[in-house]
């Protein structure tokens, strides 16, 4: 079989740019078609005067070294290491994250500590197996006083579902390094020991996270990029992908397809049709949207964390970060600014309101912190995030079994990145994707 001359990718996201870019660095052809008039899908810096500030807490972890190095050799200075701790904010105290049982016996204090030691001890002699949903797997590594005030109100309001609904995979790798052994030796140290699983160093290029999508598309070169070009139609004879239609009426024959596409929106365009019992499993995969409310402060700093949690359902937003400790640049001298996020559904009140009164929100329940008074507030830019993340539940698993099935039946297409996958990730995995779909095209 001959090597195919073309690779059509779909949207233009990091994972659909690292496709495009690595399919130029083997000598393929390949397009990228991006709906908006610029790349990068959620990987993105916004301005506001003179503020700058991403489309959430983004970061370079440096997880593969062979991206990291990638990413250093084309950014060189601009991509630099930082070193800032994330963490919780809890009823006016603070409390390192991902959590340490040291950090934990601080915050709590021996007694409770203590208790939480017993209800995981109790819960590993009386343990039921595997935790199969969230709620489970967070009682398991943490006990139910520390797990209940920390994790899964957090999950509930980041996700839009109860915990008991929703798959383990969403804890990712940040709950690992906090075992029962772990729990217990840092408690009986007293947090006098510190521990691997604690993160707070991180890449970041300097100006903001666009520079990672922005290196991407030169190496794809972006004359093999075509934005404001959503895809109307995907054409094929129940075997292959044949061509793929552009709003306004083109139409594109193609060897090869990557897709980064939302998996339900991919399945609607397919023609002809497919099956009903597709497209029902396709809807039944929801995505959370996210306002992103910033608020420009007249301070110089309000704290040096990379990202800080807000577990309680007081707040309406589950995180916010101060860009200028990732890069100094993105506020004026003597001023900074917080992002928050409000993760919801489309349907939610909060996704609907004006951007005036999002600002309030926020505003008002960061005053009541005491981190700033309101006569500080000078500025404000809220935006709004289509398709932020998978929501992993439970019971899923055959709508996607059966989504798969179907996309699987044609032997050129190729799934990446977030949407195109229904998998959370960070930026690393993203790239990991787009280049690894490309060595199995090419081999």
């Amino acid at each position: 079989m001959t090597s195919p001359t073309h690779i059509t990718v779909l949207g233009g996201g990091p994972a659909g740019l690292a496709t495009g870019a690595a399919a130029r660095e083997r000598g393929l052809d390949a397009v990228v078609f991006e709906a908006s008039n610029r790349v990068g899908g959620n990987c993105r810096t916004f301005s506001a005067g003179d503020f700058r500030f991403d489309s959430g807490a983004h970061r370079v972890h440096d997880k593969d070294p062979e991206i990291t190095a990638w990413l250093a050799d084309r950014l060189g200075d601009r991509l630099h290491e930082v070193s800032a701790p994330s963490r919780i904010w809890d009823d006016g105290r603070w409390l390192g994250f991902p959590m340490t049982g040291g950090d934990l016996v601080r915050h709590l204090g021996f007694t409770q500590s203590a208790r939480a030691g017993l209800d995981l001890i109790a819960r590993r002699i009386g343990g039921n197996g595997q935790p199969d949903n969230f709620r489970d797997f967070a009682l398991s590594v943490y006990g139910r006083p520390i797990a209940s005030r920390f994790l899964l109100n957090y999950s509930e309001k980041l996700w839009g579902a109860p915990c008991e609904r929703l798959s383990t995979e969403i804890a990712g790798s940040r709950l690992a390094g906090l075992d029962l052994r772990t729990f217990i030796s840092e408690s009986l140290l007293r947090g006098r020991r510190k521990t691997r699983h604690v993160e707070g160093r991180f890449f970041y290029p300097r100006g903001g996270i666009e520079a990672v999508p922005e290196t991407l598309a030169d190496a794809c070169d972006p004359a093999n990029i075509r934005t404001g070009s959503p895809v109307a139609t995907i054409e094929h004879d129940d075997k292959r992908i044949l061509a793929v239609g552009i709003a306004g009426g083109e139409r594109l024959p193609v060897d090869e397809v990557v897709s980064s596409l939302p998996l339900s929106a991919a399945v609607s365009l397919f023609e002809p049709r497919a099956p009903a019992s597709v497209l029902n499993a396709a809807r039944r995969l929801r995505f959370r949207q996210v306002v992103l409310v910033a608020l420009f402060i007249n301070r110089p700093s309000l704290t040096d964390s990379a990202t800080v949690y807000f577990p309680n359902r007081r707040f309406e937003f589950t995180r916010l970060c101060e860009p200028r400790n990732r890069c100094p640049s993105m506020a004026p001298d003597g001023q900074t600014s917080v992002v928050a996020e409000i993760p919801c559904f489309s349907d939610d009140p909060v996704w609907t309101a004006s951007d005036d009164e999002a600002l309030a929100i926020v505003r008002n329940q960061l005053v009541a912190t005491g981190w700033f008074g309101e006569e500080e507030v000078i500025g404000g830019a809220v935006r709004r995030l289509y398709n932020a993340y998978p929501v992993l539940e439970i019971g899923i698993d055959g709508a996607m079994a059966e989504v798969e099935r179907f996309l699987a039946g044609f032997d050129n297409l190729h799934l990446v990145g977030r949407g195109g996958t229904f998998t959370y990730g960070w930026i690393h995995n993203m790239i990991q994707g787009g280049r690894r779909v490309v060595a199995e095209i090419a081999e």
